[in-house]
């Protein structure tokens, strides 16, 4: 199997954990916790239930087609870019978790109407599974971009 090939299987892989992951703590936070209920966990962090119709830090709340456009893009941009980019080392890795959790996010938009909210830390928004993903999807493609173009040392 080619090295692109590989990049391509691997980041469908990361893709398909995290939507599943989210997805199954999401039905878990729906059936349990009624909205607006909250439980907590320990110092610190606490379950909670909330829906958020925007995007991160609730920003243009009731406005689902924007942001269901805008993520969209971004997520066709990511897909273009891995395609010209599915053979570099550990390339996989972010875009799986970049696109799974925007699928699992616009899944519950779709689904739902809103996006399924459950842990809230403090002076933090709630967030769920594919925002972390996101989250660090985005630091590790900085980190793998950052890593392949800096210029290498000579040997010796």
């Amino acid at each position: 199997m080619s090295a692109p090939a590989k990049g391509w299987l691997r980041a469908v892989l990361v893709l398909a954990a995290v939507l599943i992951a989210d997805q199954v703590s999401k039905a878990l936070v729906r059936a349990h916790l009624a909205i607006g209920d909250e439980n907590a966990v320990f110092p610190g962090l606490t379950l909670v239930h909330v829906r958020n119709r925007g995007v991160a830090f609730s920003a243009l709340e009731g406005r689902t087609g924007i942001v269901t456009a805008v993520i969209a893009l971004a997520v066709l941009a990511l897909v273009a870019w891995f395609a010209r980019h599915a053979a570099r080392p550990l390339v996989w890795l972010p875009v799986g978790l970049l696109a799974g959790g925007a699928a699992g996010n616009i899944l519950d938009r779709a689904r739902h109407g809103a996006v399924t909210d459950f842990l809230k830390l403090p002076a933090w928004p709630a967030f769920n599974v594919a925002d972390m993903a996101i989250t660090i999807g985005v630091l590790a493609l900085l980190y793998v971009v950052e890593r392949s173009e800096r210029p290498r040392a000579p040997a010796g």
